[in-house]
């Protein structure tokens, strides 16, 4: 009984420590990962055509969210939202919009920038962590 108990021990302990190393793989790629939620700081813009409204801000901040697979843009100074955009994954560390309506964005986990039309109105983001 006692050697059964011991040799489960053990094997417990070394299944713990494999799996310990391999969760800490340091080749993960960011854009495998949620790094590209956050806070980004910096230019943003946006225009309405119907009704005429522009809003612009050297001081904006953008909230990057995201629900399974999309993503959502969260801006500050009353500028409305961007959400469920999708990305594929683009070069070193890169998202890249993609779809018919919400092309332009692109997002590393240091910058984001925006260039997105939709329906008459205009969205513009120059920002960094």
């Amino acid at each position: 009984m006692k050697a059964t108990i011991k040799t489960l021990t053990i094997l417990c302990f070394s299944l713990l420590l494999t799996l310990s190393f391999s969760a800490c793989s340091s080749d993960t790629d960011p854009a495998d990962t949620d790094v590209f939620v956050g806070t980004y700081k910096g230019d943003i813009s946006y225009t309405s055509l119907k009704p005429a409204n522009h809003i612009s801000a050297t001081d904006g901040k953008v909230i990057v969210t995201k629900i399974g697979s999309s993503y959502s843009f969260h801006f500050d100074h009353k500028i409305p939202d961007l959400k469920n955009v999708n990305f594929e994954k683009k070069d070193d560390h890169t998202l890249v919009s993609i779809g018919s309506a919400l092309k332009g964005i692109t997002i590393t986990k240091d910058k984001l920038t925006m260039l997105v039309t939709k329906d008459g109105n205009t969205w513009t983001a120059n920002c960094t962590r």
